[in-house]
This record gives C-alpha cells, sequence and structure tokens, in this order.
C-alpha cells in the first residue's frame, strides 16, 4: 500500500490527539489521529479521496483515501447537537475530490457559541494503517503537510489470538444495532464461556458489551463480524449470527426510506390533538464528589448501586418490558463497569467514574453521526442517573407537579422522567429534540399520550403557563392559537373524546352486531399488568397469554412454581373471565440459549411451537402442571401453537393427560389449537373433530400463506392480513370448526384492525383478541355490523384480487356502517 500525505484541512493549531478535551478521540478510543483547532470556516479535503458520508448535520465528514485507509474528521465536540445549524456541506457522498477541494462550510462564531470547543479530530478509522505525524502543537496553514498515514495491512480481516470462528451476516434489524438488539446479545451469550466480538469497518466490539456495540454505529443493512474464541467459540459464534439474521424478531417495523429528520424538522412519535398550559421541563444534573473515601470502599458502593438500580427496574407490561431488558444490558456492562472502576482506582468517588464512564459512551455513540442510535443515548443517561441518585442519595427522575391539561415541553425527556409523571394530568409532550423511534415515545405511544419529537430549540422559548395546541397528527405545537383557531380545536377534541367516552363506558358491556350476533372480545395480554390493563379497559377475557415473556431473556427455564405463581395471578386479576393459555412457542424469531436447538437454515420452518416442546416433553409436562395447578378448569383453555396435523394434537393430549393425573384433576380440560399454518386450515375438519376449539393467528399464517418473513423488512408490504389467499384459510378453518360445532376465535394482529371487523364476523369468527388498548374500538365497530353485510362483504374479500382492494371494499363498508 502506498503511502498518503496529509495536509491540514483548514488553518489552525495542530494539536495531539491526547489533548483533545474529549475522551472518546483522547483515549483513541475511535482511533488515531490528530486535531486542529481552526480559525477559517471552510474545511478542505486533506488529500485526494472519495467521500464516503456526510451525514445531514453536516458536522463531520468520512472520506477514503487512495490506499484504502478511512479518515473521519469530526468539526469540534458535541456539535451534532447543534441539528445542523451553522454547517453546510459543500459535497455529498461518492464524489470523488483532490486535496484542497471544499468540503464543509462553517459559521465560526455560531458553531463556537453553540459547541462544546471547535477542535477538530482527524482520525484513521479503520485498522491496518499508521499515522506518521509531523510535528505537532504548532500553528498550520491550510495544505500544511502534517503528516503521513502509512498502510500496513494486506487483509482486512481481524487478528484475534487463538483459535477463531468467524461468521460474516448482515443487520436484520430495521434500525440498526440499538440498545434492544445488542441487550439481546449480550443476554444471549450468557452460557457461553467464549470471547466473542463484533467487527465492522475493522473495528472491534466486546459483544458482551451493549454500549461497545452501540459505538460501532451499525445500521440496517451493514455487514458485521462475528468474531469469537475458546472451547464454545463454534456455538457462540453461530448463536449470534443467527439471532442478527433473524432481525432479532422485531417483526412489522419498516425500515425508513430515508435518514431520520435532523432535529427541528417535528415528528409525531404518538398521534393525537391536545389542548393546554404549557411547563417548560429541564433536565438537571445531580452534584458528584470528584474524590472519592478509598478505592476498597468506592468499588463496594458502586457495585451496591448497580444492585440496587436493578432491583428497581420493575416490567410493569409488555413494553416496559423491553425497556427494562435494554436498562439491566447496559448496568451490567463490563466495558462501562471497567472503565469506571480504572477511575476509582485513581482516586476517584463512583458517583464521579460512574459519570465518566458514562460521558465516554454517549459520546462514541453521538459521534457515529447516526440519529436512532443518538436516540437510544438517552437510556444511557437515564441508567447514568439513577446509579448516580443511588450513590449520592438524590432523586434520579425530576419530580414534577403537574397542573391539570398540561403540555410538557422539554429539550428531551428520559424515560424513567416520563415513567415518574401523572399521566392523568399530562396532555401532551413536545420535546426539541429525540426522536419518534426512542424508547420515552414508544412509552407515549403505549400510554396514548400525544407526542412531538425533534420540534427544534425554538419551542423551549414557549412561554411557561400559555395556551398551546399540540396537533401530534401533523407533528405541530400551535404557541398563542388565534380565538377561532383555539375554537376549532376545543371543538375537534370534544368530539373525539365524546366518542372515546362513549367507546369506554360501553366497553364494559358484552358485544353484540347490530342485529344480535354474539361475538366475544377477548385480549392478548403477556404479563400480570397486561391482565389488570384488559379487564379495565373492557375485555371479557384473554384469547391468548403468550406465555413466552417467562422464558426469554434469563439463563434457564422457569420452574414449575414460578410459573404457577404467574398464572395463577392472572387468572385472578381475571377475575374469572375465560383464561386462553398459549403453551410455548419458542422458535424462530424467539430464541432461548439454554434450550440449544442448533443451527437451523431456516428457523421459521424449523424446530418452533408444539415440534420443539414434543420434542422436549419434560418442558412441555412442567408447563400444563402449573397451569392446572394455577388457572381453574372452569376458566382454563389451553392452546398449542403451530399445529400441522392431528397427530401433533393427540400427542400434546397425552401429555395433558399425564399432566391432569399427576395434579389430581379428573375434570375435562379444554384442549384448542392454533391455526397459523396453511395445514392446520386445510385440515380445519379432521382438527376439529378432536380440537375444542380453535384460534387463528394470522400473523404467521400470514407469512407462510403468502411466502413473506414478517421480519424482513425487504418484503414486509407484502405481509397483510387482508390478502384474499389469507381469508380464504380463515374461511376454511371457520367451516371446519362450524361442521363440529367448535367456537373459532382470532388472536392475530387482524383482530386488532377496526376494518377487518365486518370480514372475520362474517367469515364465520365469534371470538376477536385484540391489544387491550382497542378493545372498546373493536367493540363499537362491531355494535355497527349487520351479520347479512358481513357475509357478502367477507364473500367479496374472498374473491377479491389483492389486499389493496378489499382494504378499500373494507373501508367503504365501514363508512356506511358509521353514517
Amino acid at each position: 500500500m502506498s503511502d498518503i500525505v496529509l495536509r491540514a484541512p483548514f488553518a489552525g493549531w495542530l494539536t495531539p490527539l491526547e489533548e483533545v478535551p474529549d475522551p472518546v478521540f483522547a483515549e483513541r478510543m475511535m482511533g488515531d489521529g490528530v486535531a486542529i483547532d481552526p480559525v477559517e470556516p471552510v474545511l478542505r479535503a486533506p488529500a485526494d479521496a472519495t467521500v464516503i458520508a456526510i451525514p445531514d448535520t453536516a458536522h463531520a465528514v468520512t472520506l477514503r483515501l487512495a490506499n484504502g485507509a478511512e479518515l473521519l474528521i469530526h468539526i469540534g465536540l458535541e456539535t451534532i447537537a447543534l441539528g445542523g445549524a451553522g454547517f453546510r456541506a459543500l459535497s455529498s457522498a461518492g464524489s470523488k475530490v483532490k486535496t484542497g477541494d471544499p468540503l464543509i462550510e462553517l459559521e465560526l462564531k455560531q458553531v463556537a457559541e453553540g459547541a462544546r470547543s471547535l477542535v477538530t479530530p482527524l482520525i484513521v478509522a479503520n485498522q491496518g494503517y499508521s499515522l506518521l505525524l509531523e510535528k505537532h502543537s504548532r500553528p498550520v496553514e491550510c495544505g500544511d503537510p502534517i503528516g503521513t498515514i502509512r498502510g500496513e495491512a494486506t487483509t482486512a480481516t481481524v487478528e484475534i489470538a487463538g483459535e477463531a470462528h468467524e461468521r460474516a451476516v448482515i443487520m436484520e434489524a430495521a434500525h440498526g444495532l440499538h440498545a434492544r438488539p445488542a441487550a439481546r446479545i449480550a443476554a444471549l451469550l450468557r452460557p457461553f464461556a467464549a470471547e466473542v466480538d463484533l467487527a465492522r469497518a475493522d473495528r472491534l466490539a466486546n459483544a458482551r458489551s451493549t454500549v461497545a456495540m452501540l459505538g460501532l454505529g451499525v445500521r440496517h443493512g451493514d455487514e458485521v463480524r462475528v468474531v469469537g474464541r475458546g472451547a464454545d467459540s463454534r456455538a457462540a459464534v453461530d448463536a449470534v449470527a443467527e439471532l442478527i439474521e433473524r432481525g432479532f424478531g422485531e417483526s412489522g417495523i419498516a425500515v425508513p426510506a430515508i435518514t431520520p429528520a435532523p432535529t427541528g424538522i417535528p415528528l409525531c412519535a404518538s398521534p393525537g390533538l391536545a389542548i393546554g398550559q404549557v411547563i417548560q421541563f429541564r433536565i438537571g444534573d445531580l452534584p458528584v464528589p470528584r474524590d472519592g473515601a478509598g478505592v476498597a470502599e468506592e468499588r463496594l458502593r458502586l457495585s451496591g448501586a448497580l444492585e440496587s438500580v436493578a432491583a428497581s427496574l420493575i416490567e410493569s407490561d409488555s413494553v416496559a418490558g423491553e425497556l427494562v431488558a435494554a436498562h439491566r444490558a447496559i448496568l451490567d456492562d463490563p466495558d462501562l463497569i471497567a472503565r469506571a472502576n480504572e477511575d476509582i482506582a485513581e482516586g476517584r468517588s463512583a458517583a464521579f467514574a460512574w459519570r465518566r464512564a458514562y460521558d465516554s459512551a454517549r459520546n462514541a455513540i453521538r459521534a457515529t453521526g447516526d440519529p436512532i442510535l443518538i436516540e437510544r443515548a438517552a437510556d444511557l443517561l437515564d441508567i447514568e442517573r439513577r446509579v448516580i441518585a443511588v450513590l449520592v442519595g438524590g432523586q434520579a427522575a425530576d419530580v414534577l407537579e403537574l397542573p391539570s391539561e398540561s403540555i410538557l415541553v422539554a429539550p428531551d425527556l428520559l424515560p424513567s422522567q416520563f415513567l415518574a409523571l401523572d399521566k392523568s394530568r399530562l396532555a401532551g409532550i413536545c420535546t426539541a429534540e429525540g426522536g419518534p423511534t426512542s424508547h420515552v415515545a414508544i412509552l407515549a405511544a403505549a400510554a396514548g399520550i400525544p407526542m412531538v419529537v425533534s420540534a427544534g430549540a425554538g419551542v423551549l422559548d414557549i412561554a411557561e403557563g400559555s395556551t398551546a395546541i399540540l396537533d401530534a397528527d401533523h407533528g405541530r405545537i400551535e404557541s398563542k392559537p388565534a380565538p377561532k383557531r383555539l375554537s376549532e380545536a376545543h371543538a375537534l377534541l370534544a368530539e373525539r373524546n365524546a366518542r372515546h367516552a362513549a367507546e369506554a363506558r360501553d366497553a364494559h358491556e358484552l358485544c353484540f352486531t347490530a342485529d344480535g350476533a354474539r361475538i366475544e372480545v377477548f385480549a392478548n395480554l403477556g404479563s400480570i399488568a397486561d391482565a389488570e390493563t384488559a379487564v379495565a379497559a373492557g375485555a371479557e377475557g384473554c384469547g391468548l397469554l403468550r406465555t413466552e415473556f417467562l422464558f426469554l431473556n434469563r439463563d434457564a427455564p422457569p420452574d414449575e412454581e414460578e410459573q404457577r405463581r404467574v398464572y395463577s395471578a392472572i387468572a385472578q386479576a381475571l377475575e374469572g373471565r375465560p383464561l386462553v393459555v398459549r403453551t410455548l412457542d419458542i422458535g424462530a424469531d424467539k430464541q432461548v440459549p439454554y434450550l440449544a436447538t442448533g443451527h437451523e437454515e431456516n428457523p421459521a420452518l424449523g424446530l418452533r411451537g408444539i415440534r420443539l416442546t414434543l420434542a422436549r416433553p419434560d418442558l412441555l409436562a412442567t408447563q400444563l402442571r402449573a397451569i392446572i395447578r394455577a388457572v381453574p378448569s372452569n376458566q382454563c383453555r389451553i392452546m398449542l401453537p403451530m399445529v400441522v396435523d392431528v397427530d401433533e394434537l393427540r400427542q400434546a393430549r397425552g401429555v395433558l393427560d399425564e399432566a391432569a393425573a399427576v395434579v389430581g384433576v379428573s375434570d375435562g380440560l379444554s384442549l384448542g389449537i392454533m391455526v397459523e399454518t396453511p395445514a392446520a386450515a386445510m385440515l380445519a375438519g379432521t382438527l376439529a373433530a378432536e380440537a375444542d376449539f380453535r384460534s387463528v393467528g394470522t400473523n404467521d399464517l400470514t407469512q407462510y400463506a403468502l411466502a413473506a418473513d414478517r421480519g424482513n423488512a425487504a418484503v414486509s408490504a407484502k405481509v397483510d392480513a387482508l390478502h384474499p389467499a389469507v381469508l380464504r384459510l380463515i374461511r376454511l378453518a371457520s367451516d371446519g370448526a362450524r361442521k363440529h360445532r367448535r367456537w373459532i376465535g382470532l388472536c392475530g394482529g387482524l383482530a386488532s384492525d377496526p376494518l377487518a371487523a365486518g370480514i372475520l364476523v362474517g367469515l364465520g369468527v365469534t371470538e376477536l383478541s385484540v391489544a387491550p388498548s382497542v378493545v372498546a374500538t373493536i367493540k363499537a365497530a362491531v355494535r355497527r355490523l349487520r351479520t347479512d353485510d358481513c357475509r357478502d362483504l367477507a364473500e367479496r374479500a374472498c374473491t377479491a384480487s389483492s389486499a389493496q382492494e378489499v382494504r378499500t371494499m373494507a373501508a367503504e363498508s365501514l363508512a356506511r356502517c358509521s353514517a
């Protein structure tokens, strides 16, 4: 490889990298380099190169030099927070540039006032290259030679000592390697002894460190290499690679067609309309002592604080459960703990060391320039504040007394701060920063709180106590609205509230169509809290209890007593209402390391659902005994997933009979199946003769019928359960159930769509199991239907040519019913 002379990209003071006031750069976490404190406003190419990337914020540029070296130039420190203000890109990705060509123009005064520093690091970002510097700590003019980049490597393979196994995979997660996927990798590796790293662009990250993996900046479609060494390295590498290839089970999430908008372009994070009083909220840091009381004592205090915070994380519902899993992975992060302990060893307090470790980690994430990852940096700040609060005796979440109908405005909001708010007084949220996929956005959407994010710094100047309209549907906040606009918004809000109130009031009544046909509306559950929420929402029972939540993110399966306690608590929360418990549906997009099922070329067609539990009858028998002990037989319905023929049903019934005999239950137990394979739909008559009930799982049924992986963003648009082929399979299942006088329900995502209600009723479905949040909406939709109209609509839908045609006719039918 040839040497490349590096020239100063603008005039300024040439500075050693270790003197940059940021540990991410000074400690060479991102690679070797040098820095310049600029005195002129145009950044120019330091060598002939190809522009790899310039982010939308134009605060940085990455170049590929002629010898293959990749050079990151990051203008200033913490300048991404400016959202592009003061920067203007003069080139673009893919451009060929010559030495001295202009790349980025900046307003020096504006950037200097808004940034932490103007010092600009130049970093050699890939391995296999060394930087030989000229004399530094001196003034330079633009174009002066400052060093030479010398190529030393002849291969891009990361060298790791000892016997190693390696697999290259494409990142399938729709939003790249963010907190939840990284946490799942770390959790997956717990049973393995091997050392495992992820490698991207010749940079390594410890695969047991959530934060280190986030710092790689891996996006959807990027190639990463999983590299391991040790006695079980092959199994560990295969497990991680397969998890990545499956997209971590993040089905139904579309890949953004464009890079997420920079701060200053308002985005809807949670839909809705709110009118209220503006409350300005600011995040404050707790003060921490610099010096500690001794290495042993401070390390003990840090360990105790980490344990205390981990114990305080509560999975109040399925949404919060994902957040808790990510936060626990951060608390267990070996790289962060090691970094904090290094500072403690130098005499610093545990709180000071913890904050320093997290500052470094957040800066590394921000330096990637990836907006999705930057949204996840809020999780790091949240955990940092919780731990420090324990260490210094403060309060992690700022307690805010909200007046009624408050619209909270803040630079950003942490998940713990959102959870601490009184939701009954919170009308809406608007943040200057943040993004629509951040954890606090997910929590707001689950709570039904309208939220606008990335609204820009201007919203922080809205007068405290003033009246504002938050129109999250259109991504805007209107301060000081005119009287006419305010009157119109009040009328629209009143209309929506009246409709929702009427639906919520009637949700606790039994559900019938307009001509008297009984349709049960149940809820899909994944926790005890979900059961309580469903009952409060008017659900008439549980049509699907996903028991996997007890088996995921742990090193061993739950024993019989633990399962019994949880199933019993859910049954009690339902207050005697029917409870359909699905047996363990592990496999495909849900994997657990302790089952060691081995590599499968196509997990969706492999050892999953009933196939897995019949292969491991000990697991099935333990679960069935726990269910029988926990749930009264007149309330209990047991459902088998992924059944394809009657032989599987008979084998499972044999295990159930044995479990019932052990527990001492002689009453007949209801055993049904999920119809989620085309085989189960086509064998509906045979299966209905022996299954006590059936429930259609449209999520899997759709992907199998249409040969489109629901976890693959490239074909996600094809995965529409209103496709005529899927509807015909549902009709087959319904016909088989009716022939043998069995009830048939539907518990897939289609049940929660009001547009589909008429078609499903017309197909003969008599029970809909939906998300708890839409129980009232679905009941209201069903009450407007007439069965003859539904049958006609279903027949036309089954003979339609496409899902879009079905949606059009369903929308027209719903509009007529609502008129």
